[in-house]
């Protein structure tokens, strides 16, 4: 819907889903506007900083279109993974072969004569789609490696609203492994925070109703507790903000157009759900991602733990905020 009335352009995510005709509340529409923005710019800076000699894994990936957003941009890394679990790729594999506009992109860039693909998986020179439980290391990492994964290349990890909900010792797993697979690394997470508080218990109670469990809602208490499990699983380097402070940050002139788009009745109802989701991302080894500190950035110091060398943060802080 948040695309349909023009917060963001997209033209591949109605080849899909169906757009929803169903008007959803406007802080909603915002909240989407600010984690496509967030993620998107977080994105596009690791792809700049390594010129696109990388590669991306999307975790969870569902019907997310950013491949082919990317290609358009020219901006397309090595190689592109997505992994989801069977089903989801079942019906994502069966719009791509149906449509054009997807499938095009995906056969113009493979240079081989044949392209591997079966009811869970296809891989393309390019772009690979892989049916996977992101519970079971081992069987993720050998459907990724006969998909041709590098661990050599500077690597991009993407988990939004996907380890929240898996256990805490489910999820620190899947982030071990990620920060011991890769020798230059960044892992983007937006999910759930401050779950703690009685707005955040609301939300809990809300989702159990309608059969939704948050497994890991444990690692959701604070922006310390989702630094921290980053930290504790190996990577050097970890921010994070809510999403109201990211909202403030953008650019003056999207906040104006998009909030032209659709009265906002009630602006500290928008406050509440914008502080208990949140966008953190992690670094780790890399000469080739470092970033030398300004002495007077203005946000120099901003919500940023450390405990290896400093690297990209403040320069993707950057990217987000311009």
């Amino acid at each position: 819907f948040a695309v349909s009335i023009g917060y963001w352009q997209d033209p591949y995510i109605q080849h899909l889903v169906r757009l929803s005709k169903e008007r959803k509340a406007p802080e909603i529409n915002r909240g989407y506007f600010a984690r496509v923005h967030g993620v998107s710019q977080l994105t596009k800076a690791f792809l700049r900083k390594t010129e696109c000699n990388c590669q991306i894994l999307n975790l969870g990936a569902g019907m997310d279109t950013t491949f082919w957003m990317l290609k358009d941009e020219d901006l397309l890394p090595r190689k592109y993974f997505e992994i989801d679990f069977p089903m989801i790729v079942t019906r994502k594999l069966h719009s791509i072969k149906l449509k054009p506009l997807l499938s095009k992109p995906i056969l113009d860039l493979h240079s081989e004569d044949t392209l591997q693909m079966d009811g869970h998986m296809l891989d393309s020179t390019r772009y690979a789609i892989i049916g996977a439980d992101l519970r079971d290391i081992p069987d993720l990492e050998e459907k990724l490696k006969k998909c041709n994964m590098s661990t050599q290349l500077p690597t991009l990890l993407i988990a939004e609203c996907v380890l929240v909900y898996m256990t805490p010792e489910q999820s620190a797993n899947l982030l071990k492994w990620a920060a011991n697979s890769f020798e230059t690394a960044m892992f983007i997470n937006y999910e759930q925070v401050n779950m703690d508080d009685r707005f955040g218990q609301i939300m809990i109670e809300n989702l159990r109703r309608r059969q939704c469990d948050l497994a890991g809602v444990e690692t959701c208490k604070s922006l310390e507790s989702q630094r921290e499990r980053l930290l504790t699983s190996g990577w050097e380097s970890v921010s994070a903000m809510d999403m109201m402070e990211l909202y403030s940050k953008l650019p003056r002139a999207e906040v104006i157009r998009i909030e032209s788009l659709e009265f906002l009745d009630e602006m500290e109802l928008l406050e509440q759900l914008m502080q208990h989701y949140c966008l953190c991302w992690a670094t780790k080894g890399g000469s080739e991602l470092v970033w030398q500190r300004k002495k007077n950035h203005p946000y120099g110091h901003h919500s940023e733990i450390t405990s290896g060398s400093f690297s990209l943060l403040l320069f993707f802080w950057l990217l987000i905020c311009f």
